[in-house]
């Protein structure tokens, strides 16, 4: 189905200059405003809270080409989040656009892959005990981070495509208020960052591919406000200094290049082919498969229902509520992120009962001590509860609105 879809020339004439359309502000604060229950407390406090939010529409025409109404709040791609695991989307695409540029016979994304060291802090990685084979690919590595946003996987990734053309492919995509400059939870520094590890892989016990491990010279500047934020933080050494938080060479992946790499991962056929992620079929199937799939569903890897519930990776819609049993007919593609009192979630919508599809992408952030890294911050009380309040008005908006072709959605049914 995805081929057939893509191979769609047409399409390209008649979508492609739905990009150039303005972005309505006021519908979206209005539809917060009419639920003053729900989201007074954030409306009052909008900058305190760092939200910002992209809903688009969508509607299908009788050929069942999506075309889109995008609305927004508080966005501004210059004011500075913390984008958390968000950016590990990105990082997984250009893993397997990667690997099909190269045309290495014998090497795919399920080939393993062996990760070794050359520079201060680096690990070695020569088994997965949680894959099938007990053996480490890029394949299972991108399972690991859409099920359970698994950090080290994601820092293979990075050290795999390298962060010099992580950040080349984000400006070829044209993803400018964006840039992937760090692993997560290795305490990486400004020059361990800069440095990735030496991968090779295997077919079998046949070497097929070896990239010795690189130096990214480039600093990658974006102009970006709210960099320094709160009274205090956290040390490496958990030590509290008493000045602002400075996020200044940290990673970055705004409101709008994070649903626009959602958007032309969804939809590729409304973009012409030299703008498409370079990915093959198989590649968006398991994708969408993984980003929809939840974590109880999975066998390999297999996850503790009581640490990674149905809906722990949802938050829109959810609020990631262990107490809440997923809607049968609801599939939520997304990526999500959660640091330093931010939460975040970039998202595509299909409920296949009511034929309601829509893309939703929001941050909120809780943090009342002002005290970065100290790990006390307001997710139950705030954050959860807002984006589950967010995803749920959009939702039942959506199945009010009148559509003159309902879409067909078969494509998004996956095998779980």
């Amino acid at each position: 189905m995805i081929k057939t879809i893509l191979s769609l020339t047409l399409v390209l004439c008649l979508n492609f200059p739905i990009y150039a359309q303005k972005i309505d502000t006021i519908y979206l604060e209005k539809l917060l405003k009419s639920h003053p229950d729900k989201f007074s407390h954030i409306l009052n406090h909008p900058q305190k809270n760092q939200v910002q939010i992209l809903y688009t529409q969508i509607d299908r025409d009788k050929n069942n080409i999506p075309h889109f109404e995008t609305y927004s709040y508080n966005l501004d791609d210059h004011r500075y989040f913390f984008p958390a695991s968000t950016v590990k989307l990105p990082t997984l695409i250009f893993a397997l656009e990667k690997i099909n540029k190269l045309k290495i016979p014998g090497l795919t994304k399920e080939s393993i892959m062996i990760t070794g060291a050359d520079f201060d802090k680096q690990t070695v990685v020569e088994k997965d005990s949680t894959s099938k084979s007990g053996l480490p690919s890029v394949e299972h590595y991108i399972k690991k981070i859409l099920l359970v946003s698994d950090n080290d996987a994601y820092n293979r990734l990075y050290e795999f495509v390298g962060r010099a053309e992580i950040n080349q492919r984000l400006k070829e995509y044209d993803l400018t208020t964006s840039r992937i400059l760090n692993r997560y939870a290795v305490k990486d520094t400004e020059l361990t960052s800069r440095h990735t590890n030496p991968v090779s892989f295997f077919d079998n016990k046949k070497m097929v591919y070896s990239q010795p491990g690189k130096f990214d010279l480039e600093n990658y500047p974006i102009e970006l406000s709210n960099l320094v934020m709160g009274k205090a933080y956290l040390d490496s050494s958990d030590h509290l200094v008493n000045k602002p938080f400075n996020m200044t060479n940290r990673n970055a992946f705004s409101m709008t290049d994070q649903q626009a790499v959602m958007k032309k991962l969804i939809f590729p056929e409304v973009f012409p082919v030299n703008e498409r992620f370079q990915l093959t079929v198989d590649d968006y199937n398991l994708i969408y498969t993984y980003m929809s799939k939840y974590p109880t569903e999975s066998d390999y890897p297999k996850y503790d229902p009581k640490e990674n519930w149905s809906t722990s990776a949802k938050f829109l819609f959810y609020g990631a509520d262990p107490e809440i049993k997923p809607d049968s007919n609801i599939r939520i593609f997304n990526k999500y992120g959660d640091s330093y009192g931010f939460i975040i979630d970039n998202a595509y919508f299909v409920d296949f009962k009511n034929k309601v599809e829509f893309l939703l992408t929001a941050v909120v952030q809780s943090n009342d001590d002002e005290i970065y890294n100290d790990s006390k911050y307001e997710y139950k009380e705030v954050c959860y509860p807002f984006m589950k309040n967010l995803g749920q008005v959009i939702y039942q908006t959506e199945l009010k609105r009148k559509k003159k072709y309902l879409p067909d959605l078969k494509r998004f049914q996956m095998k779980y």
